[in-house]
């Protein structure tokens, strides 16, 4: 399965915003086989907050963890927030 991430908007600033953006994915996920990889795709993404990204990524990377892949992080904002995620322990 692939996520394109710009769907949900290309400045994803709020946690309020993130919950609603895994809320709104969790319907495709019910259809997700055991070996199915989850491709997260970040291309047009323009700003990624951490709190964004704790309520949207940090669940998946629970649910999903080495069957996630993560592209289109060269944005200095997505590499940023990624960056502080792992810092943060998530």
């Amino acid at each position: 399965m692939q996520i394109f991430v710009k769907k949900f908007g290309t400045t994803l600033i709020s946690r309020p915003a993130g919950k609603e953006a895994f809320l709104g994915l969790q319907p495709l996920m019910r259809h997700i086989k055991e070996d199915e990889k989850i491709i997260v795709d970040f291309e047009g993404v323009m700003v990624l907050t951490p709190s964004w990204a704790d309520e949207f990524i940090t669940p998946l990377e629970k649910e999903y963890g080495e069957r996630m892949i993560i592209l289109h992080t060269e944005n200095p904002s997505i590499k940023a927030t990624f960056e502080t995620l792992r810092k943060a322990g998530r």
